[in-house]
């Protein structure tokens, strides 16, 4: 009897669904965080009967097999890259993202990993970087007598200096897109990595061909949808819980075949 071994990768995989439903849920207020989907397969099949076999010598065949099943197991995370809500801070070195890209970061060990949370400050060296410490890239410096600080809707960051009536332009902060945004690694803290299946980023200006425009003095809020992952969390559990019924049936159905005389 395969049941116990069937009904024991489909508990393991609803405990699958169930820690990602759980990350979601934790990080329902993290910043630019994107939700993310379980994703499962079918294990393979064994064949008992074969469809379109011979079934007499008068030419008849099979119109149905027999495939019996092993059970599923989970195959990757998708992260759904859909908008988050955008909320007014009123801070001018918070920037939401509205639409497609990442902000590029430099790390210390001189590689670069890319973010849709724009939580920035300033170091005592006037950079504009995360909560972290890590540079937006490229770098900015803020002078010291700097009074206001104005980012437009395509990434030029401009200072109001002393009693200057004119801005002083200190740089452009540029995007990157990916070919395939759900094959970034997260890292945590907020960042994601490059990987093979991401493709090479490409750098891109804001609100040029589609990608993302600035909002100066916004964040951008999680994606997850609270009632869908309370939804997710329930079906999951049921699953789970039939899936344990399974290998209880299959118990006493092995135990009742051992009583036999």
């Amino acid at each position: 009897m395969k049941a116990l071994g069937i009904a024991a990768t489909g508990m393991a995989a609803q405990q699958t669904n169930v820690d990602v439903i759980a990350n979601n849920i934790a990080n329902a207020n993290t910043t630019g965080f994107k939700s993310g989907r379980a994703a499962f397969q079918d294990l393979i099949y064994q064949s008992k009967a074969q469809e379109g076999a011979l079934t007499s010598t008068d030419g008849t065949t099979r119109p149905v097999g027999m495939n019996v099943g092993l059970g599923v197991h989970s195959t990757g995370l998708v992260r759904l890259n859909s908008q988050g809500g955008l909320l007014e801070t009123s801070n001018p070195l918070n920037l939401a993202l509205d639409g497609d890209g990442f902000f590029v970061v430099n790390r210390p060990d001189g590689s670069q990993a890319y973010t849709r949370d724009g939580n920035f400050q300033l170091n005592a060296e006037g950079q504009i970087v995360t909560l972290d410490g890590y540079e937006i890239d490229p770098g900015i410096v803020v002078p010291a007598d700097t009074r206001e600080i104005a980012i437009n809707q395509e990434g030029v960051v401009m200072a109001y200096l002393a009693n200057d009536a004119d801005p002083t332009e200190l740089g452009q902060l540029t995007l990157a897109t990916f070919v395939n945004q759900a094959g970034l690694k997260p890292i945590g803290s907020n960042l994601l990595e490059q990987t093979g299946a991401s493709g090479d980023p490409t750098s891109i200006l804001p609100g040029e061909d589609g990608v993302a425009v600035i909002r100066q003095g916004y964040l951008e809020n999680s994606n997850v949808n609270i009632i869908q992952q309370i939804t997710d969390l329930i079906s999951a559990q049921r699953a789970y819980e039939m899936n344990s019924k399974a290998i209880e049936t299959a118990d006493q159905m092995l135990s009742t075949a051992n009583q036999i005389r």
